[in-house]
């Protein structure tokens, strides 16, 4: 995954889906595409690019609560 594109990472979302993940700590969001597969580790279901982190505010962290809708799907 290319960190310094909007991407993400899921299990199950097709390739080119668009989500718009929102951070539900401090509100800011983000529009990725998916382009790889993942995060395998229980309790987490996107992995973000660098960027699109950085974007949403937490790359400190690491891990945030986020909340995602499908913006547009392949």
């Amino acid at each position: 995954m290319s960190s310094g594109n909007f991407t993400a990472a899921h299990r199950s979302l097709a390739f080119g889906t668009r989500l718009k993940v929102t951070n539900r700590h401090n509100g800011r969001s983000v529009v990725v595409r998916i382009n790889d597969r993942g995060p395998f580790i229980r309790g987490r279901v996107l992995d973000l690019s660098r960027a699109a982190a950085q974007d949403i505010g937490m790359v400190a962290s690491g891990t945030a609560s986020v909340c995602y809708d499908v913006v547009a799907s392949k």
